[in-house]
Order: C-alpha cells, then structure tokens, then sequence
C-alpha cells in the first residue's frame, strides 16, 4: 500500500512543478529561499537545507509509522478482538528517549559551525557602513574618508517614511556594517543575503559580509518597530566597484556629507528624516 501512494505523491510533485518557471524550481531546490548573493549565504543555506532534509527524513518515518499502524492493527469484522496490549517496552522507550536527543546535538553542532562562518569577521575589510535605524526607516553612512576615488569623504543618504533610502554595495568587496538604533529595537534584513541582525538602542552591532552578485535587492525591518513598522524598506544595489565610487561621488556633489549620528540618549527619539540626527 504504502509504494502506491508514494508513486501517487512523486507523480503529483512533478507534475506540480512542470508549470513552474525554472526560478521558481530554484527555489524550491533551495526549499524557499531566493537565490543567494553574499558570501554567507553558502553557510546558511547549507543549514537551511540539511535541517529541512533532516524534518522530512524524521517525518516520512513517523508517518510511515503511523500508516503502518492504522493498516496493520486495524480491527477487522473476522477477528473482533482488540490487539494484545502491553504497558512497558523498556528498549523502544530508550530508543524513543534517547533519538530526539541525538537529532538535537547534531542540529546543534550544525549551527554553532555555521553561526561561526557566518560571523566571522575580516581583518581589514575594505568599506565601512555605519546603518543607524530609526522610526521608521535608515540612514547609511558611507565612510570612505581614505578612499580618494569615492571623493575621499563621508557621505549618507537617509529615507522617510515616503521616501525608501538606497543603499549601495560593491560587488566582490568585503563591507563592515556598524548597527546603531536611534529609537528602538529594529533588524536589518536583506533576505538575498541570508543574514539579519538587530539594531538596538545603546548596543551597537556590526557584521561583515561580500556581495558576490550584481542586481537589485529588498531590504527590510524584520523586527516590529511601531506603527510604521512596514514602511521601513529600502533597496540595496549590489553595482561593481567604479559605479559605487561614481554613487558616492554624487552624494558628495548633492552636499550628503558628514555622518548622520543616532542621538546619544534613547530618549532622544529621531523623527522621520534625518533632521534632529545629524552631528549628534
């Protein structure tokens, strides 16, 4: 019974994804996730996976189990007597005791690994970007005082809540992101990369990382932040190294100079544009 039905689920998946674009087959290969575009990415996906392979191994055994069951001890019109019962099983309840706890320690050992690689740090990462997250969108500081061909200065851009901010990225070079909070507890989030940290108030976080593919991508707040908690968006654009220095160049030619600070108190709560931010 049990090869029937799992001719009859095989044949329903294929045929499910035959109408899908071959994106969408990526994506599901990847179980869900978009295609990767950092270095980290390799290391989270690989846990991604390894875990929903491991549920699906431990699911198609339970499952099996059960129809096993229900097929086996059904109770039959010939033989209305109810299967022999039995109260202790001394080796299933160790075994039944003892697996969840192995299938624990491995997920475990699997993501201390990958939680070290993902956030291992350069020696001298070659860009800086202080992020500061406040009600309700970000401001990124570029700070290329010592890079001569972005102009040899700081510059930001900030957003509003009309106004989604951009932050641009140079492909194939590593960027330190420094995390501050002006206001509350916010996470930046660019699902392409894999990764998310949280932005809070009176603890800075950083995190490295290097865009490997060029293109487009969504960013976001993954933290609920307040009223406006969605309109916190932004666009990061992953461009090659000349087309970041021309960006920056044209921050600086628009007089989006110096670093935009989050206020020093967690009570000084910054409004929706970088007015009442700057030089604190």
């Amino acid at each position: 019974m049990l090869r029937p039905l799992a001719a009859v689920g095989v044949g329903l998946a294929l045929v499910a994804l035959s109408g899908c674009s071959s994106e969408t087959q990526g994506q599901a290969a990847r179980f869900g996730l978009v295609e990767g575009a950092s270095d980290r990415a390799g290391h989270m996906g690989s846990l991604w996976t390894g875990a929903w392979i491991a549920a699906l191994i431990v699911g198609v055994f339970v499952w099996g189990l059960i129809i096993f069951v229900v097929v086996r001890f059904r109770r039959r019109s010939s033989d209305p007597e109810i299967p022999r019962q039995s109260r202790y099983h001394l080796p299933l309840e160790v075994i039944y005791t003892l697996v969840p706890f192995l299938i624990i320690g491995v997920l475990f050992f699997y993501t201390v690994r990958t939680q070290d690689k993902v956030l291992a740090r350069d020696l001298e990462p070659q860009h800086v970007i202080n992020v500061v997250g406040q009600k309700w969108s970000w401001t990124f500081n570029y700070m290329e005082a010592g890079n001569t061909d972005a102009g040899s200065v700081v510059t930001h851009e900030s957003g509003t809540i009309e106004k989604i901010p951009d932050l641009y990225l140079p492909v194939n070079q590593s960027v330190r992101f420094h995390l501050n909070s002006a206001d509350v507890i916010h996470s930046f989030w660019v699902p392409a990369f894999y990764f998310k940290m949280d932005v809070i108030p009176g603890h800075p976080n950083q995190f490295d990382l290097t865009p490997t593919r060029v293109g487009v991508y969504d960013g976001k707040c993954a933290e609920f932040c307040g009223t406006y908690h969605a309109n916190m968006l932004f666009k990061v654009h992953v461009v090659p190294v000349a087309e970041y220095n021309a960006h920056l160049q044209q921050l600086k030619a628009a007089g989006q100079t110096g670093e935009v600070k989050a206020p020093s108190s967690v009570t000084a709560l910054a409004g929706t544009s970088q007015e009442g931010s700057e030089g604190k």
